[in-house]
């Protein structure tokens, strides 16, 4: 919207100073003339904008034009800065709006705030987009305009209608009763119920969405938290579940508990090593856990399980083997 790019334009000469109409059109990727247009209608709204003509020019506001935001101590806008840097919001296609909104808060703070606030916000980085190792975080990319649809069917509280597509299936068209969104590690989703039943729906398996008009059947308020909790301990009680007896490097502890359903048992053993009893949501699931685990994790039962890592090891052995013993080109 015009509006909202105004005063985006507006906070950015607060915050950095003369730019020149080709760095502003870059920031709020428009055009240069598009620029240009804004600056005249700040102009004529009494915005003390002014042009810098020359190789070096650009526009500036004037000096002491500025609004302040009373009540934030430093620790407030810290904590707002931070948020800003997450990219939680991006699950919901909010990203820009966070953005736009921490430009805001960093331009009506006190003079000293602002620049000490934003100083320190600096040295703190959360969630970067790799590890130590350079793996990329996973992340999802789900459309603006399926997210910014039931975003609106949420907040709103009308029915949705989502062209869903569940795993191993053809995508469906379905009515749904939207309840909330839920951003976990990267990941949406969205949580409602159809014909009474709880559902929940990953946002990146929605192709489309449509708003409708009719209000949804939900309570007027929710637990979010609680809900998320409730369905996670019913998604981990269903399907074909597996327990695995093995054993385990210490150091690998914590990969293996991001993955597994529940923990039923654990001990150390005289070298060492961890000898545990979980459960895994099926066989392919216990199956890729424990091959990515490699030879830091033995299974131990059930015999499937070792026959199946067993005939994979002897797979890749075989192949590799082959290769070593081809002749050099």
């Amino acid at each position: 919207m015009r509006a909202d790019r105004l005063v985006s334009l507006v906070l950015l000469l607060r915050r950095r100073g003369r730019l020149s109409a080709a760095t502003l059109a870059r920031e709020l990727e428009v055009s240069t003339r598009t620029v240009l247009r804004d600056m005249e209608a700040l102009s004529a709204a009494g915005v003390p904008v002014y042009a810098v003509r020359g190789r070096h020019g650009g526009f500036a506001l004037l000096p002491g034009f500025r609004t302040e935001l009373t009540g934030l101590n430093h620790d407030e806008a810290l904590a707002l800065l931070v948020a800003g840097s997450r990219r939680g919001a991006q699950a919901f296609g909010l990203g820009s709006a966070l953005a736009s909104a921490v430009l805001k808060v960093v331009d009506a703070l006190p003079e000293g705030q602002r620049d000490t606030a934003a100083g320190v916000a600096e040295r703190l980085l959360i969630d970067p987009e790799t590890d130590l190792l350079s793996r990329r975080v996973a992340t999802e990319e789900v459309p603006d305009a399926v997210v910014a649809e039931v975003r609106r069917a949420v907040f709103a509280g009308h029915k949705l209608r989502i062209r869903y597509a569940a795993v191993d299936r053809a995508p469906q068209w379905r009515t749904v009763d939207p309840i909330g969104l839920v951003t976990v590690r990267e990941q949406g989703y969205l949580l409602a119920t159809r014909s009474g039943a709880d559902r929940t729906y990953r946002l990146s398996r929605i192709t489309a969405a449509e708003e409708l008009d009719e209000p949804a059947q939900r309570p007027d308020r929710v637990d979010l938290d609680r809900a998320w909790r409730e369905r996670g301990t019913r998604f981990r009680a269903g399907g074909d579940q597996v327990t695995v007896r093995l054993r385990l490097a210490p150091a690998r502890r914590e990969d293996l508990l991001g993955t597994v359903l529940a923990v039923h048992s654990e001990e150390s053993e005289a070298d060492g090593r961890l000898r545990l009893e979980v459960t895994f949501q099926d066989t392919r699931h216990a199956e890729w856990a424990l091959w990515q685990l490699a030879t830091d994790a033995e299974a131990l039962s059930p015999a499937w399980l070792r026959d199946s890592l067993h005939d994979r090891a002897a797979t890749l052995a075989a192949r590799y083997g082959a290769l070593s013993d081809a002749p050099n080109p």
